[in-house]
């Protein structure tokens, strides 16, 4: 499609005219591409539970670990991703970066075929896969660009709820896929039962994990060409007025992805043994995450030229302290949904699947568990409640506003995680942890429905709060900070199982929902609040 130069979508005329077929256009082009970036980010959350049942020789949390890796990776690319339009244009990042996705799935592919295959060529994979949580924070700048402020609620929460579709896509879909062998390839002998969404498969099936990822190829392919053709770039002076060509755009989305990779290769290095590539020196997660953000925000200040300009200008939100207290309650709400979605299935497995038992004074938990869940048949459940209500959030906070619908969420966060705990400690120190599924999954879900209002709701807040130049940027840097939830759950939730102590993960997640309950009263809901909303 043609570059468009005149963009004033405030401008009712222009928008009943104009504006609101191209805008509508790009936003269904949009969402399926953003849905298979999260399908790729996110598909060691059942990769990894797969991999347990083929009897793939790694430590469950060396599994957690490769979840947290691809959580890591792909926080960190939002960040260079959050100024990819301004710099490379709508239709030429969206493209591209769809495109990437089939690196990581064709290397996937080929890696899962061989039960042999190292663990640090499954970390490798898992950090290539970090591209699909980078698109996020490009994909949601460039449709804030393409609608008007009144209607950012709803547009924002339809393009970042059907696409987080892609979390329970891949979750439903993976399953099957890897049933049949319609990629090629010899298949594995299941050692535990597995499942799908419709039922269990029994020990002794063959199973073709390698499609988990090649069938992304599917639909990766088509998105491409199809992306190129329909989408637009905006030459409007508050988008993207020094619109490069396509090869050149290509190239700055390259170099930019390149600094983001730097630094969460350095991330990951200091955090992880020697014996997966790491430094050993076994850096705390706490002090990694803010090392890395800054790193990469340091490092794309060093690129050259009209990149280096751009970003100045840019970086102007990091002067808006309403930039940094977004952070912190996007970070509850995606951060929480993202994290849960990368975590949810594996610790269905791991504290259902296995009995915890005494043995000789000592409680061990590898007792394979016959009357567990399937965790393949429930891991979808969470992230399609969230992704599915996120888009109610966003229209029920362009009537209500976004702060209020926020609080009300925060607190239901509160209350469901306490619960959740509860389920867990009674579930992982029993012979018979199933007998606490069902209260689990129903309080986990509601947990889960919880982040997705919120995630709506803090779209609406960001619009009000921000003018139309900075919302874009902010919903970028923000969603690449709240992405860190995807390393930091499943890291923590690995910890705390490693320690025999999961309920602990989620007590502390309570602890951070109260704080941001104090923080969103006192700047958008208290009398005289800046941006009181409502």
């Amino acid at each position: 499609m043609s570059d468009i130069k005149n963009w004033d979508v405030e401008d009712p005329k222009f928008w009943e005219s104009e504006g609101k077929k191209v805008a509508n256009r790009n936003l269904w082009i949009s969402i399926p591409s953003l849905l298979c970036g999260f399908a790729v980010w996110l598909y060691w959350s059942i990769i990894t539970i797969q991999m347990i049942n083929l009897g793939f020789p790694f430590p469950k949390a060396d599994l957690f670990t490769l979840n947290a890796v691809a959580g890591l990776t792909g926080a960190t690319l939002r960040i260079p991703s959050s100024f990819f339009i301004r710099l490379a244009g709508g239709r030429n990042t969206i493209v591209f970066t769809t495109a990437l996705l089939m690196i990581p799935a064709i290397g996937a592919g080929i890696a899962l075929q061989d039960i042999n295959t190292p663990l640090w060529v499954f970390m490798i994979l898992a950090f290539l896969s970090g591209i699909g949580g980078g698109n996020f924070a490009s994909s949601m700048s460039n449709i804030s660009f393409f609608f008007p402020k009144k209607q950012q609620g709803l547009a924002l929460g339809l393009n970042a709820g059907l696409g987080n579709f892609g979390v329970t896509t891949m979750q439903i879909l993976v399953p099957l896929a890897m049933t049949f062998g319609i990629f090629g390839g010899d298949p594995m002998t299941l050692v535990n039962t597995s499942g799908t969404l419709i039922g269990k498969i029994p020990a002794g099936s063959d199973a073709w994990i390698q499609n988990a990822g090649l069938v992304w190829l599917v639909f990766l392919i088509p998105l491409a060409v199809v992306g190129w053709w329909g989408m637009n770039n905006i030459k409007a002076s508050h988008v993207t007025p020094d619109l490069p060509n396509p090869i050149s755009s290509f190239s700055i989305i390259t170099g930019m992805l390149l600094v983001g990779f730097i630094s969460a290769a350095f991330g990951l290095w200091l955090m992880l043994p020697e014996n997966v590539g790491g430094s050993g020196f076994g850096v705390s997660k706490w002090i990694v995450v803010p090392v890395v953000i800054a790193l990469t925000v340091y490092l794309l200040k060093l690129l050259p030229g009209q990149i280096k300009e751009n970003l100045n200008r840019q970086y102007k939100i990091f002067d808006n302290r309403h930039t940094w207290v977004m952070s912190v309650i996007y970070t509850m709400t995606f951060g929480s949904f993202i994290g849960f979605a990368a975590a949810f299935g594996l610790s269905i497995k791991v504290i259902f699947g296995f009995q915890h038992i005494m043995v000789d004074g000592v409680m061990t938990h590898n007792t394979f568990n016959a009357n567990g869940p399937s965790a393949l048949m429930y891991a979808w459940m969470g992230p399609f409640i969230g992704a599915l209500i996120r888009p109610i959030g966003g229209w029920i906070s362009d009537k209500v506003g976004g702060a209020l619908v926020t609080q009300i969420c925060a607190v239901v966060m509160v209350a469901s995680a306490i619960g959740v705990a509860h389920y867990m400690q009674a579930a992982y120190a029993s012979a018979t942890p199933e007998e606490f599924f069902i209260p689990f999954l129903i309080l986990f879900l509601i947990l889960f429905a919880a982040t997705g209002i919120g995630n709506g709701s803090t779209f609406r807040t960001i619009s009000i709060v921000f003018n139309k130049e900075q919302a874009g940027p902010v919903l970028g840097w923000t969603s690449a900070v709240a992405a860190y939830g995807a390393f930091i759950i499943p890291k923590v939730l690995g910890e705390q199982i490693k320690l025999t102590t999961p309920e602990n993960a989620l007590y502390g997640f309570a602890i951070f929902y109260a704080l941001c309950i104090v923080i969103n009263w006192w700047f958008y809901l208290r009398k005289g609040a800046e941006f009181k909303n409502p």
